[in-house]
């Protein structure tokens, strides 16, 4: 079976420094830190998903800035392997507040930060979502 996901990288400069916004999905344990993404519904292009992805997930509506690289992995769902394919962008927040989501979101989301960007790859919980950090951390300026 195949999944298509997409989702962003927030990145904002405040107080001298850049910062990345992730969630905390709900039943993972404090420190699971990882970034907003979901599944493309059927017939949204992938960015339009990685932007409601975005919204919903932290509360902020962003623009894309830019492709990144996709990460591909394979996880086991009841027994099934999966192969997943997440597509990513750079982006910036326009307006909103990150945690500002909609109680339903509450089922999906149990909290959202801004992290130091710096301290992304070695914060987020999984090692595709560290690389592409490493590598935003590395070539950006926002």
């Amino acid at each position: 079976m195949r999944e298509t996901s997409a989702g962003g990288l927030v990145v904002r400069r405040m107080r001298g420094r850049l910062w990345l916004a992730v969630i905390l999905p709900q039943g993972r344990p404090p420190g699971h830190w990882v970034l907003p993404k979901g599944l493309v519904d059927r017939g949204e292009q992938p960015l339009e998903a990685a932007l409601r992805e975005v919204r919903e997930e932290t509360g902020i509506e962003a623009v894309p800035l830019g492709r990144l690289e996709d990460v591909r992995y394979v996880y086991s769902r009841d027994g099934q392997r999966i192969f997943k394919v997440v597509s990513w962008w750079l982006m910036r927040p326009l307006r909103g507040r990150l945690g500002a989501i909609d109680a339903a979101m509450r089922v999906e989301v149990a909290d959202a930060r801004w992290i130091p960007l710096a301290d992304a790859p070695r914060l987020l919980a999984y090692r595709g979502e560290r690389a592409l950090a490493a590598a935003v951390a590395a070539s950006v300026e926002v």
